[in-house]
């Protein structure tokens, strides 16, 4: 989706900017590099003519040199050069060792422009080239001719190609070579001034190197259409934007600016994304009043039916006063919730006969099974912190009671009460 409406603000100038692409790739000398050197050697089979002598299949050996330039990405033209060693196979009839020498004019068109090769890899490319020349073949066995054997060649051929660094690909390449006015065969054994049309064919498989040169940061055979390369751009500017501006806890203000990023959903926060607090007790105001409705005011607590402190702390716990909450399918404690777990270690120090017993609870979202696993894994690891603030082990134990069934289930703040681990002391 995102790449259709990108593609959308730049239909009205896509038309006018497809007549000029490639006048605009011939102009422009730094659009990628041009040039580009091939060689490669490899094995062949010349298959005809012969009289009574042929070659290994495949054969050793054969190479090519070639120079090529790209008027666009997608079309170019090409000098090159060939060798092949037509040699006698070790049964053959005849004994022949002789040279065939070539050199023509190819275009090149890289076919990976027109298959979509660019858009799946940057480094697989594919090339077709066909073009025409002459060659000169040079007969040894098993009679040595007076001179070189002049003939007309037309090469056809398909080069797949690996890009291995910024401006050098290996690849591979299989050619058909035609050749016409054949006054001898391969294996030089008998002349043949009366042949004419394309007697003669030749396959070559190649392995080599490419060796970019010129102008721009990429090679025109792995060079992404500019109309591509802009939508890329412009894909990745709002990648960058959507990850800069993401709010994972979904207060409003992005991550980037957030110096809380764990604040409840549903909750103000200010422009910082902290949740507003202003008596500082740690509660965000907003739940503090659905705690006091849910349980009791902290006013009722300073009525003095207490003897001492210690009772009115104790009466708080036991009162589920004094909880840790967590978010949805989290068994981390929420931040505010840190003063309560504080407020459980300093009456297990100050009480050091006191035991306590932790309770956890989740809300009726998911499978019953699962939340009851999970109200345990709460209450465990609530015990954990205790354990590592200094409460000894052996004074607590933990348990989980699943979902807390109290609150309406649709109400996401009354969720948010209910997700808990309580404690007991005594």
């Amino acid at each position: 989706m995102k790449k259709i409406i990108i593609l959308s603000l730049l239909l009205g100038g896509a038309f006018s900017s497809a007549q000029t692409t490639d006048a605009n790739e011939m102009l422009d000398e730094s659009a990628f590099k041009r040039w580009a050197i091939d060689v490669g050697a490899g094995v062949h089979k010349p298959t005809r003519p012969f009289t009574n002598g042929f070659t290994e299949t495949p054969a050793l050996w054969q190479a090519d040199l070639g120079v090529r330039y790209m008027i666009t990405r997608s079309f170019g033209i090409g000098l090159e050069a060939g060798y092949n060693n037509i040699e006698s196979a070790s049964d053959s009839d005849v004994n022949f060792n002789n040279k065939l020498y070539r050199v023509g004019l190819e275009a090149i068109v890289n076919v990976g422009n027109f298959v979509g090769l660019k858009e799946a890899t940057s480094r697989f490319g594919i090339l077709a080239h066909g073009g025409a020349g002459v060659g000169f073949f040079d007969v040894a066995d098993p009679v040595a001719i007076d001179g070189i054997d002049h003939m007309l060649n037309i090469t056809v051929g398909i080069t797949p190609q690996y890009r291995i660094a910024e401006n050098i690909a290996v690849f591979t390449d299989l050619s058909l070579i035609g050749t016409a006015r054949n006054h001898y065969t391969w294996d030089g054994a008998a002349q043949t001034p009366d042949i004419r049309g394309f007697e003669g064919l030749i396959v070559n498989a190649s392995v080599g190197l490419t060796f970019y040169l010129g102008n721009g940061t990429t090679p025109a055979d792995f060079a992404i259409d500019p109309m591509q390369a802009k939508v890329n751009e412009l894909s990745d500017a709002i990648d960058k934007m959507a990850i800069e501006n993401a709010d994972d806890d979904q207060d409003g203000v992005p991550n980037y600016l957030d110096r809380d990023n764990t604040t409840e959903s549903g909750v103000s926060v200010d422009n910082k994304g902290r949740a507003i607090d202003l008596n500082k007790n740690g509660i965000p105001d907003e739940m503090e009043s659905a705690l006091d409705s849910r349980y009791t005011s902290i006013s009722s607590m300073k009525s003095g039916a207490y003897n001492t402190n210690q009772d009115i702390v104790k009466t708080l716990i036991n009162g589920d006063l004094v909880n840790v909450y967590f978010q949805f399918d989290s068994t981390k404690p929420a931040t505010y919730s840190l003063s309560a777990i504080n407020t459980i270690v300093k009456y297990m120090k100050e009480n050091p006969n006191a035991t306590a017993t932790l309770t956890g609870f989740a809300d009726e979202l998911g499978e019953p099974s699962y939340n009851k696993s999970l109200s345990v894994r709460r209450a465990k690891m609530v015990q954990d912190v205790l354990i590592a603030s200094g409460v000894s082990e052996s004074r607590l134990s933990h348990n989980g009671d699943g979902e807390d069934t109290s609150v309406d289930k649709n109400s996401e703040q009354a969720r948010q009460l209910v997700r808990r681990v309580s404690f007991r002391v005594n």
